[in-house]
């Protein structure tokens, strides 16, 4: 390939993982007109070359259309672009290699669609929902890839389901107390409202219009899950028992799935449904 090529190996890198012209610029460190330069016939500086591969996570040979396979450093190629990429973009560039790697897993990965994640954002709704799922007798994966709750989840099998989901979990006891409107309300009431804020048995009486006695019930509970935790202050010359909430991105990942459970989902990117082996 030759050098007045490489504009369209950067345009091509650049559209197989939805990144935008302003984001490659802004590492690289030049104006997107330059960006769209290049992918118009253009060529790049020759000092800038390595740090375009290192945007992409690939070899400067490979801008030239090289096919010379390496992954010997990939992990490493991996985490440098990652700490190298804006702290408020990183989760975004982060699910958008969860997604290359979805596809991967699927049997002839290499050669599907390559939508990106943007493609599915703008073809659907706002209130819709695309996944994409492999189920296979290694492990299976599970991923929201637009648009109402983003998600990547990957379980490889474990080597026994018993010690890994049911040793010593109390799983009935659980969803008997999540079953409770009372202590469902207020475990959906602490995860809006602002955890560095303290609080007392009152706000669950005036906010849930529970009484005392069931306020202190559900506080139990919480503290039983490690949901919270108390600490005595002294107030108006007594002692108060003041309340502190821990919130766990687990409790959005039960929503998460409770929510697939409940509306089972239909619209799939990608679905493999190999797996023989029960889940259990």
């Amino acid at each position: 390939m030759s050098i007045e090529m490489i504009g369209k190996q950067i345009a091509s890198l650049r559209k197989e993982k939805g990144i935008k012209q302003e984001e490659l610029a802004k590492y690289v460190g030049v104006s997107t007109q330059a960006v769209s330069k290049w992918e118009n016939g253009g060529v790049p500086d020759i000092e800038l070359l390595p740090k375009i591969a290192d945007f992409f996570s690939v070899s400067v040979d490979s801008l030239f259309g090289r096919n010379i396979t390496d992954y010997s450093d990939l992990r490493s190629a991996l985490i440098k672009q990652i700490c190298n990429t804006p702290r408020d973009e990183r989760f975004k560039l982060v699910f958008n290699y969860c997604w290359d790697m979805e596809r991967a897993l699927m049997p002839h990965g290499d050669g599907i669609e390559k939508c990106s994640i943007e493609d599915y954002e703008t073809g659907i709704g706002a209130d819709a929902q695309h996944y994409s799922s492999i189920m296979q007798n290694d492990g299976f994966t599970r991923m929201g890839i637009a648009n109402r709750s983003q998600y990547f989840l990957i379980v490889p099998d474990p080597k026994s389901t018993e010690n890994a989901y049911f040793h010593g979990i109390d799983y009935p006891a659980f969803f008997k107390d999540i079953s409770d409107d009372d202590f469902w309300n207020a475990c959906v009431y602490l995860n809006k409202r602002d955890c560095k804020k303290a609080f007392t048995t009152a706000l669950f009486i005036s906010k849930l219009g529970i009484h005392a006695e069931k306020a202190g019930e559900i506080l139990s509970k919480l503290k039983k899950y490690k949901m919270v935790y108390s600490t005595q202050i002294e107030m108006d010359d007594e002692i108060q028992t003041v309340y502190h909430f821990s919130p766990t991105p687990s409790f959005i990942a039960l929503l998460i799935f409770a929510q697939e459970i409940i509306e089972k989902p239909e619209i799939f990117a990608y679905y493999c449904g190999g797996r023989e082996r029960p889940y259990l």
